[in-house]
Parts: structure tokens; C-alpha cells; sequence
């Protein structure tokens, strides 16, 4: 039997049966773009963590308080004697002779408080930083100017504010050097506006105040003596990165008075770390939610069994005519698996269509919202779900297309 005439008989079969058909169909569809939909969720979701990550630039490193590499237990049971980070340890890493990768250090203490004037309050982040934040972490204002040495050295109550803030208090991103705002209660007067980050996992970049770390110690983020939050580091090069990482692992150590072979109570991160990090556990979000999106297809699989063991049963006399004619057991078994594959195959191409739509309005929603998300369909992803419905297809279709062929034509014929 030609191919054209098993396509043309399948098609017959399944137009004999529109409603039956169209359900079937229905559920191959569902599966299909709910596997498109999740996988482009968390393709979206690394896309939108790494280049955060990548944003920040190519030779940054990340110095915190604890041993974060090891598991969530250990950290809190170890968390008791850690040493918290001070300037003076960023001093010391800032040292050209014990660390000559390093070019610049900016130590940070971090919090939330109330943001508020003309009438209008928001809950923002808190950065008490030195002058030397925004060339670390590549930060630009729109209007203004940045934190300089005589404001930091002075405790100067002066902040730059992120477009999300100055929209939230005063309805507009420009204009708003030398207005004043509340922080905590505290009144800042306004310096300068940041270029827009967007937002992103890691929180959003333009819902922030940057205040002088001196003022923020004395007025805001309280803090015990020197201590700080974090501690960028920003590398000669991409090159020296791990470099200087190790130059900043010896320099903590020996401030920090552990003995060789101890574990460390402070964790340097690099760029590279971060991804990594970040790609396993998107990795593992995808591989989650793509399960999930799969039971829905296998279900739908499962459909396309049921549904061609009736058409056996419904076409009984049929099949026992077609081998008295002269039908071989193959052709039998090739018609009913034509069938199986082409309502698969159906299924998924309408799937693939719907699971673009479902992703195409998850980004519009996020863009509304504020967020810097956007569901990214891949080839890959299209393919998957693509040759999977086909395979569910093609092995759901087997146990009633072989049924079929197993047919006697004598008891096929008597069959009421």
C-alpha cells in the first residue's frame, strides 16, 4: 500500500469521527504547549539570571561573611563564629602589593527602610556605599553626579536614586537634582539619577537609594564598629580574575587568623561561580517544570491508546473484510499506526503554536509588571516536543493497531 493512500485513508478515518478526533487531538495539544510554555519559562529565567550576572561586568568578584559552599545546615551551625566583614578588610585587599590583580574595592552595607516625599511612600533597598561602587559595578547616572570622596569622607546626607524610586515619589525620571527625600526619616537631598537597570532575579536595580556608606553606618543601616555587608572586587582583567581571588582568599585568612587546611569563614565568589550557580539551579527549574509539562503529554498519549482501541472495536467487521480481501497483516497494523501518528502529530504542531502564544503573553505580563523576564522558545525545545508527541504517538498506537492485525477474518466477519 502507498504511503499517499495510507495518509488519505487515515484522514478519512479520523474525518468520520470530527468531535472524537478533535478531543483526542485536544489533549496531544495541551501537553505539546504546556512543554513549549515551561520550557521557555526557565530558558527565559537563566537568560534573565546570567545576564545579571553578566551585567555587573566580566572581572567582579564577590566577597561574603560565611562559608557559603557548603550546604544551608552547615552555614547556620557555622554562622555562630564567623567574623563579619569590615573596611578594614577591604583595605586590605585593596593593597597593590598583597594584591596586585586587584584595581579597585568597594565595600557596601546593605538594608531596607522607607523612602518617602511629596506625599508619597515606598519601601526601597539601601546601598551605603564609597566612590568607588560605580566604577566596580559599572554604574552610570542620567543626571547628576555620582558620590564623591569629599561627600563620602564628610558623612554628606546626599543619595542617588534609581528610576523606579524617583518615579514611585515624584512621578517622573528627570529634573530631581536637589530635591530632597526621606530615607528611614533621615533627609537626603538628591544628587544624581542612575541609568536604568530593569529588573531582574536578583532584585530590581532601579528601585534603590546609593548613599555615602559614612552616612548610612551613622544614620540608617546600623552596623557594629566597621562592619559591611559585601565587598565588590573589581579585577585588572577578565584574565587575572582567579588570580586575584586567590590573593583575596590569602589576604582574608591571614586577617581572619585561621590556621592552614581550616575552613574559611568568608567565601569569595567570581563571576564564573555565579553563573555556574545560577545555570544549575535553572537548569534544574527547567528540567522540573518540563516534567511536569510531560505528564500532561503523557496523558495525552494515553488518550490516543483509548481512543484507537475503540476505532478497533468499532471497526471490527471492517478489518475482517479488508483481510478476506486480500489485506496483510502489515497493512492492517501500518493504518492504524498512520492514524495514531497523524493525531499526534496534529496535536503537536497546534501545541507548538499554542505554547508561542502562552509564552509570548507570560512576557508581555512580565514587561507590564516590571520585569525583566522573557520566555525564550529555543529550536531545541521545539524539536523535543515535537519528535516526542510523534514517539507517544507512534507507541501508544502500537497495542491497538497490533490488535487490529491480529485479527481472524472468519471471527472478524461474525463480530456484532
Amino acid at each position: 500500500m502507498k504511503f499517499s493512500q495510507i495518509l488519505i485513508e487515515a484522514l478519512e478515518s479520523l474525518n468520520s469521527n470530527k468531535m472524537r478526533s478533535g478531543l483526542t487531538i485536544l489533549g496531544i495539544v495541551i501537553g505539546v504547549a504546556a512543554v513549549i510554555a515551561m520550557l521557555a519559562v526557565g530558558q527565559g529565567a537563566q537568560d534573565s539570571i546570567t545576564g545579571s550576572i553578566n551585567g555587573i561586568g566580566t572581572n567582579v568578584l564577590f566577597v561574603f561573611s560565611g562559608n557559603r559552599t557548603g550546604g544551608m545546615a552547615r552555614n547556620e551551625s557555622a554562622s555562630k563564629n564567623v567574623r563579619a566583614l569590615t573596611i578594614n578588610d577591604a583595605k586590605a585587599i585593596n593593597d597593590p602589593f598583597a594584591a596586585p590583580s586587584v584595581s579597585a574595592v568597594a565595600p557596601v552595607l546593605q538594608g531596607n527602610a522607607e523612602a518617602a516625599s511629596q506625599g508619597q511612600t515606598t519601601t526601597t533597598t539601601i546601598n551605603g556605599v564609597t566612590p568607588e561602587y560605580a566604577a566596580v559595578r559599572n554604574e552610570t547616572v542620567t543626571e547628576g553626579d555620582f558620590i564623591s570622596t569629599e561627600q563620602y569622607l564628610g558623612h554628606a546626607s546626599v543619595a542617588v536614586i534609581g528610576t523606579d524610586l524617583a518615579d514611585k515619589l515624584f512621578g517622573r525620571k528627570d529634573g530631581l537634582v536637589g530635591e530632597t527625600i526621606r530615607l528611614a526619616g533621615q533627609p537626603f537631598r538628591i544628587i544624581g539619577v542612575l541609568a536604568s537597570k530593569g529588573g531582574s532575579a536578583f532584585g530590581n536595580a532601579d528601585n534603590q537609594a546609593i548613599i555615602p556608606l559614612t552616612a548610612a553606618r551613622d544614620r540608617i543601616v546600623h552596623r557594629s564598629g566597621d562592619n559591611v555587608d559585601i565587598i565588590f572586587v573589581q579585577s585588572v582583567s577578565a584574565e587575572t580574575t582567579p588570580l586575584a581571588s586567590e590573593e583575596i582568599k590569602q589576604i582574608m585568612q591571614t586577617r581572619h587568623n585561621l590556621a592552614v587546611g581550616a575552613e574559611n569563614d568568608f567565601t569569595v565568589f567570581t563571576q564564573q561561580d555565579m553563573l555556574q550557580t545560577a545555570s544549575a539551579i535553572t537548569g534544574i527549574l527547567t528540567i522540573f517544570l518540563g516534567g511536569i509539562a510531560g505528564i500532561s503529554l503523557l496523558v495525552g498519549g494515553i488518550g490516543i491508546m483509548n481512543i484507537m482501541l475503540v476505532s478497533v472495536a468499532e471497526r471490527t467487521r471492517e478489518i475482517g473484510l479488508r483481510k478476506a480481501l486480500g489485506a496483510r497483516k502489515r497493512d492492517i497494523l501500518t493504518q492504524f499506526l498512520a492514524e495514531s501518528s497523524l493525531l499526534s502529530l496534529l496535536g503537536g504542531i497546534i501545541g507548538i503554536m499554542l505554547g508561542w502564544l502562552i509564552s509570548f503573553i507570560v512576557g508581555k505580563v512580565a514587561v507590564a509588571t516590571g520585569n525583566a523576564f522573557s520566555p525564550s522558545i529555543t529550536l531545541s525545545s521545539v524539536l523535543l516536543a515535537t519528535i516526542f508527541s510523534a514517539v507517544i504517538g507512534m507507541f501508544f498506537g502500537i497495542y491497538p493497531a497490533n490488535r487490529a492485525a491480529g485479527l481472524q477474518p472468519v471471527e472478524a466477519l461474525r463480530y456484532e
